[in-house]
């Protein structure tokens, strides 16, 4: 166990609009927060006045559908994370409708040791159809679709999107801590195969790290930035960046945004990570060495373009990713993968 320094504060900002947000925050790659985004919002002013308020306006937009909830039991304290054998969950999932859940929220928020529950990442649309039409943000294009999170007080292991995500704060309170990408060697992943919530997590335990098993988290939290937002605020996580999140009230409800400016039609690098792993990862090191520099050289292009020395009918898949070159590129992977 050790105390470290708590920290850096994320970056605020008040009063943010569509073009300070395109033009002055995404640019620099940082995680923000943004203070009173949502202030306005019916939902925010209803969780300001009870969380009751808040079951109720939330039940005005309700469809009668299944939900995946998690619950763990009260031992976990709320950390839902892998169990003893990092085989399994210290929690399950079960279904129900929204109203018994907001009903079991509002009984376990009397407990003094409470069971920790959480609907996580439901799309907005499909089960409150309504409720972003009355409370909604300029910021996101209005293809990009709103999940919610409800839960009371749990601990979300630090873990990282594939996406961009702005998340307002709509009851209660969220503790941010944050860190970039590159920090990965220091977090100490899980396993890959299973994980609580679809992407790698961090086994290191924010509140009591321990630098005996992970020394390397020191670095790590060097590197950290941090906030705790109330209703009503934003944060705005960049691609990829880790962040743990701890739910500090009895009730709270979050409402995400995720959206990637990748191209759609390009292959999932996730799907290249795992085939690396096949292909790549028990080799020879001096091997992996050679493949290494091919893959900084072509696809990573470290050096600058690798084919600006061929004239453009020649440059073949090194060329601009047009449909008809993308699609050869499909059908030659598909030849590749069947002979697996």
């Amino acid at each position: 166990m050790s105390h470290l320094p708590e920290p850096a504060p994320i970056r605020e900002y008040q009063g943010v609009d569509r073009r300070q947000f395109d033009e002055e925050i995404r640019p620099l790659g940082q995680p923000a927060v943004m203070r009173g985004l949502a202030g306005d919002w019916p939902a925010v002013a209803a969780a300001r006045r009870s969380p009751t308020e808040l079951a109720n306006h939330l039940m005005s937009f309700a469809l009668p559908k299944a939900l995946a909830v998690l619950v763990g039991p009260p031992e976990i304290g709320g950390r839902f994370f892998y169990g003893a054998d990092l085989q399994s969950f210290n929690f399950q999932r079960v279904n129900t409708d929204l109203r018994t859940f907001l009903e079991r929220l509002l009984r376990e928020a009397d407990e003094t040791h409470p069971h920790a529950i959480a609907v996580q990442s439901e799309p907005l649309p499909q089960i409150l159809p309504g409720f972003r039409e009355a409370n909604d943000i300029a910021l996101v294009d209005q293809n990009v679709i709103p999940r919610a999170w409800i839960g009371n007080a749990i601990q979300v292991a630090p873990h990282f999107d594939l996406m961009e995500n702005v998340g307002i704060v709509v009851a209660g309170r969220r503790r941010f801590t944050v860190f970039p990408p590159e920090q990965i060697v220091n977090l100490y992943t899980g396993p890959l195969e299973i994980t609580p919530a679809g992407t790698p997590v961090s086994m290191v335990e924010l509140a009591a790290p321990d630098l005996a098993r992970f020394p390397r988290f020191a670095e790590a939290a060097a590197a950290a930035q941090g906030a705790t937002l109330e209703p009503g605020d934003a944060i705005y996580i960049p691609f990829h960046w880790w962040h743990g999140v701890d739910s500090l009230e009895p009730v709270n409800l979050f409402v995400n945004y995720w959206w990637n400016k990748a191209r759609t039609d390009l292959g999932s690098p996730y799907d290249a990570l795992m085939y690396g792993f096949y292909a790549l990862r028990h080799l020879p090191p001096d091997q992996r060495k050679v493949w290494r520099m091919m893959f900084d050289h072509y696809i990573f292009c470290t050096g600058g373009d690798p084919a600006e020395h061929l004239p453009e009918p020649a440059r073949g898949i090194l060329g601009e990713a047009t449909p008809h070159l993308l699609g050869r590129m499909r059908a030659t992977l598909k030849q590749i993968l069947a002979k697996l």
